[in-house]
């Protein structure tokens, strides 16, 4: 508390006290040193990683950020804990994309031992889900989310927006949550919410600014006027969105019919963590035309587009990858795909695409 106050109310003698490389946690409840920080980031523009600001409240942080550090400050977006962390995998530090065929992912094994390729260890992770403090085993999952949802809607919720009903937003959490996986349909979510179109349009736009969803554009050129204009919404932890929908243990999760729908959103939040853990912007979209061909995450690096298909069975069928073709109708360079899978081992469904394991990513 008295660091606290010092950074308040005389930042300068507070990085006197602590100069630099220093890190600064919860930085957004002492907004007036990143004047100062600035100052000394401008003093000082060839020396890097001056500081490290990290915060829990994404709002009010990076409203300080963009108004006081505009241009010298890289911004990393950190949700939970990834595979590639949980597996111990020190050197995979490269965002995924598609390599081509099986002989092209050696090495990629999961470090810890444990491929997630079976539905009792893979749903055991997908409902515990990512957040550091329920994998030191000693916290009950179930409490830290009921709690987790209760002081989310009192601090960061009520902070970014007035919302008038609680009940009703809470409503609208699960009714998200059932959606996970599923194109956006604003009237659809209004209607169960019972709730206008413009707040569910509004609570939308809070659950993305605090990164408890992720909303998948779908890929579109200029001459793509047949393709669909939705996005789709994935939870970015499925521990929190199986909690949001109602399953109480791994078992009943794997059972359910949203079982494939957690598995896709399980295996998106983990590629978006590959990229973002990279310190770069995914470059992720979703394809979808008029004749119902769908493809579940495009991938465009290096000027080609990477398609990923994302299957919840253990043997590879060339039947999975029968959308991939509609892309060569858009006229754009195609690199190698791949369908992540329940599979134990890379296997080819064609000359440049594979099915992996999905703990693999």
């Amino acid at each position: 508390m008295q660091n606290r106050m010092l950074a308040k109310e005389d930042p300068e003698l507070f990085l006197q006290q602590f100069p630099p490389p220093c890190i600064i946690d919860e930085i957004q409840y002492a907004p007036e040193l990143l004047s100062t920080i600035k100052a000394h980031a401008d003093g000082r523009k060839d020396d890097k990683g001056l500081f490290w600001l990290t915060g829990s409240q994404q709002f009010r942080l990076m409203q300080g950020v963009t108004e006081s550090l505009a241009g010298r400050a890289a911004v990393v977006t950190l949700n939970g804990l990834s595979n590639r962390e949980l597996a111990l995998r020190r050197n995979a530090i490269a965002p995924f994309v598609p390599a081509g065929p099986p002989s092209a992912y050696t090495g990629s094994r999961d470090a810890s031992g444990q491929p997630l390729n079976d539905l009792a260890s893979l749903f055991q992770r997908l409902y515990l889900g990512s957040y550091p403090a329920l994998h030191s085993g000693e916290i009950d999952s179930s409490l830290y989310y009921s709690s987790y949802i209760q002081t989310y809607l009192e601090r960061d919720v009520r902070e970014l927006s007035q919302v008038g009903n609680v009940e009703s937003f809470f409503t609208f959490l699960r009714v998200a949550a059932a959606r996970t996986g599923a194109m956006l349909n604003l009237s659809d979510m209004a209607r169960d919410c019972a709730v206008s179109v413009p707040t569910v349009k509004h609570w939308l736009s809070i659950l993305t600014t605090t990164s408890i969803i992720y909303l998948l554009k779908p890929y579109a050129t200029n001459r793509s006027l047949r393709l669909v204009k939705s996005p789709k919404l994935y939870f970015t932890d499925t521990g929190l969105c199986a909690h949001l929908a109602g399953y109480s243990s791994p078992e009943t999760l794997a059972a359910s019919p949203l079982r494939g729908a957690i598995f896709e959103t399980w295996c998106v939040s983990e590629v978006l963590k590959s990229w973002w853990y990279s310190l770069r912007e995914p470059p992720l979209y979703y394809f979808r035309d008029k004749d119902g061909n769908e493809i579940d995450l495009i991938i465009e690096n290096d000027g080609r587009l990477h398609p990923v298909e994302i299957k919840l069975g253990a043997t590879p069928q060339k039947d999975w990858i029968k959308s991939f073709s509609a892309l060569k109708k858009l006229g754009l360079p195609l690199g190698p795909g791949a369908v992540l899978s329940l599979t134990s081992e890379p296997f080819a469904l064609d000359r440049d695409i594979s099915a992996l394991p999905a703990g693999w990513i």
